[in-house]
């Protein structure tokens, strides 16, 4: 079971908590962590990746044990305490304004 912590403009989205937990067989990627998020919230698709394309939209921010892996290859392993649900995967909106 993996954890994900989704920032509260995907939360009121999907009509979630702040923390969903998705069961992902295979490896844990940032891939694979993203498509089973989409799968089970559909009305997410396109917020955190483009629909065509599916990369990572630029005001999107991933972090995972603590590390920033935003621009990490999407298909790199994901650390074992987010594989194992330890700690959460974190999905960021970057904050912009002047």
């Amino acid at each position: 079971m993996v954890r994900v912590v989704l920032p509260f403009h995907l939360q009121t989205l999907a009509r979630s908590e702040r923390e969903v937990r998705l069961d992902i067989d295979g490896k844990i990627t940032q891939r694979a962590v993203l498509d089973a998020l989409e799968a089970r919230y559909p009305m997410l698709r396109g917020t955190v990746r483009e629909h065509l394309s599916l990369k990572r939209r630029p005001r999107v921010r991933f972090f995972a044990d603590g590390e920033d892996v935003t621009f990490e290859p999407p298909d790199a392993e994901l650390p074992a305490s987010i594989a194992s649900g330890e700690r959460a995967f974190m999905i960021v909106g970057a904050v912009a304004g002047g």
